[in-house]
């Protein structure tokens, strides 16, 4: 209720606001329209009931405007559909004027009504004022709107000169190609110079759609999209003896943690069962380095989902431990890291469509807090991770963990809402295997500190 109330307070001061500056708008309309009409010189009446007769004209503007419902909605949601509605309020309040100066001919009367021409072309200068706000600060928001600025931190750049070195030449084979994740992994292995992109994805539409893209962007290296379920072992045999790939990045699973939750059974095969045969089919066709993209759920598990993480994570810790010596033999890792923004079956595309309806927004606990990167960001430090040659669990450095509830706040901000007045916001209960804050530590007791900027090898 608090957080309601305060919503509610920030709602009128943002329309005090509002109408503050529309009447400083009018003001200076009024004041620029005496000054053309009569050359700079003072009116007959005085500047005194010039002024008088501005206080009128602002209250007529300001009126209207608020008879027309200008003042419902945000500055930022305005749209150039909306511009008819501030004219009309414009011409509602010129015409009141107008209706004054008919009323009261008498010079006496000007303090309460500007002449015919004044009151003409304040309507045009004030219109032009304040349509013009606020289509500058439309501008000015939509501009600084960004996945970065909602996770509370600018979105950080990387040199991914060690990466690209790494996959320039080499065939890569890319595991849930068509995911959030997967397909950003496929983008920027593309642009690093790889020879050849495997892209193994189950899902007929998400793999047409990257190979799709991919083709659109006629990358140097040869495409290839593989209709395959990645823990089917006879069928990926045939991939990697066909194709020899030197490099497997595996982000192909299950990641919802109710959904896994409610089907453990096969959460477990598609998490861990295939991250084993993957495994095994990289040691035996010498591939020379394996990633499998983990989670920050995996530490600590109390999820299914988590728990599936944690036991992927062993097996290739386990198949390190057995090729360890060997001559060529794979090189496996893993990299965990925290919720990627706007991944596709995450809160924010849910969220997104709830704005849409005009809410609820559905928020599992006020106090729940989450790390979060952009997809970028992520990938770019798993290909780094990727180009390094320790058998290690990477952890990438997430920054500060974001509040849901600001997080749901700021969405409904971004798309022109306010937060528990127009758009309300319903706590459901955290869900089974969900904690409230998720445990990523990057401190020297938990991990070493590599020589690549915010990748850290767990201990």
């Amino acid at each position: 209720m608090e957080r309601k109330g305060k919503a509610w307070m920030c709602f009128l001061l943002t329309r005090l606001g509002g109408m503050a500056f529309d009447a400083l708008a009018v003001t200076v309309a009024y004041f620029a329209a005496y000054s053309l009409r009569l050359t700079f010189n003072e009116p007959q009446f005085g500047w005194c009931a010039a002024a008088c007769g501005c206080v009128v004209t602002c209250l007529a503007y300001v009126l209207a405007l608020l008879a027309c419902g200008c003042y419902r909605f945000s500055w930022r949601r305005v749209k150039v559909a909306d511009v008819p509605r501030y004219i009309l309020a414009t011409a509602l309040a010129t015409a009141v004027l107008l209706i004054l100066r008919v009323a009261m001919p008498s010079m006496d009367a000007a303090r309460l009504r500007p002449p015919y021409s004044i009151s003409v072309m304040t309507f045009f200068f004030a219109t032009s004022a304040i349509v013009a706000l606020r289509v500058l600060w439309r501008v000015y928001w939509d501009s600084r709107r960004s996945e970065a600025a909602l996770i509370e931190r600018e979105e950080r750049r990387f040199d991914n000169t060690a990466a690209a070195r790494f996959l320039v030449g080499k065939c890569v084979m890319v595991t849930g190609a068509g995911g959030t994740i997967g397909s950003e992994i496929v983008r920027q292995v593309a642009a690093a110079g790889a020879a050849k992109v495997l892209l193994v994805e189950r899902c007929e539409n998400a793999l047409y759609e990257i190979d799709r893209e991919m083709r659109g962007r006629n990358p140097s290296g040869e495409i290839v999209p593989l209709m395959r379920d990645a823990g089917d072992a006879s069928r990926m045999e045939q991939v990697f003896a066909e194709h020899r790939p030197d490099v497997v990045l595996h982000a192909a699973a299950y990641k919802h943690v109710p959904m896994v939750e409610m089907n453990p059974e096969e959460g477990w095969r598609n998490n861990v069962e295939t991250t084993r045969t993957l495994v095994a089919l990289a040691s035996r066709h010498g591939v020379k380095r394996f990633v499998l993209i983990s989670t920050d759920k995996a530490v600590n598990p109390v999820s299914v989902m988590g728990k599936t993480k944690r036991a992927a994570e062993e097996a290739v810790m386990e198949a390190r431990a057995a090729a360890s010596g060997a001559p060529g033999a794979t090189s496996f890792c893993a990299v965990r890291f925290g919720n990627v923004y706007g991944s596709s079956g995450s809160v924010v595309p849910l969220w997104r469509e709830q704005i849409a309806h005009m809410g609820p927004v559905t928020v599992t606990h006020p106090e729940m807090r989450r790390y979060f990167m952009t997809v970028q960001e992520a990938v770019s430090l798993v290909l780094q991770a990727a180009s390094r040659s320790e058998h290690a669990i990477y952890t990438l450095d997430m920054g500060e963990s974001v509040r849901i509830l600001d997080l749901a706040e700021g969405m409904i901000a971004n798309a022109g809402y306010r937060p528990y007045v127009d758009i309300p916001i319903v706590f459901t209960g955290i869900r089974p295997g969900e904690k409230l804050f998720e445990e990523i530590d990057v401190s020297e007791k938990s991990c070493y500190r590599t020589d690549m900027a915010k990748i850290y090898i767990t201990k």
